[in-house]
């Protein structure tokens, strides 16, 4: 499907374009608060925080935390997208709708399972083990 470049909105440049894209962000974070799952993640990245703050680690492990943390929210956000893209094109069940999903989901778990590796070297680290 082409867009009518008549209809097109108007490209932004500077500080505009900027602003713009920020509405866009938020707009994105306000569709993914209704997603259980990224309200789940949401609950246990502040349980990382409080864990990371109690611990003595190097303040490496804590940025590599709060990038790996970001990084999870950002494959949440593409996961549902994919999901959005999925149900809107095919709304019927679908092989390829299906496995299209899966990797998604997949992906978020790697991610999650990334941030579980680092709390349990971070805990290692900290308890001298």
């Amino acid at each position: 499907m082409t867009q009518n470049p008549e209809f097109a909105p108007a490209k932004r440049a500077g500080l505009s374009h900027l602003w713009a894209a920020a509405g866009y962000s938020a707009g994105g974070l306000t569709r993914l608060a209704k997603e259980a799952a990224f309200r789940q993640e949401g609950i246990a990245g502040i349980g990382l925080l409080a864990a990371y703050a109690m611990m003595d680690v190097p303040t490496a492990i804590r940025l590599s935390a709060a990038v790996l943390f970001l990084l999870l929210i950002a494959m949440e956000a593409l996961n549902t997208a994919i999901e959005e893209i999925v149900d809107r094109i095919s709304p019927e069940v679908s092989d390829t709708g299906k496995h299209a999903k899966d990797l998604g989901s997949l992906a978020v778990f790697c991610l999650i399972s990334a941030n579980s590796m680092l709390l349990l070297y971070a805990l290692a680290l900290h308890l001298g083990i």
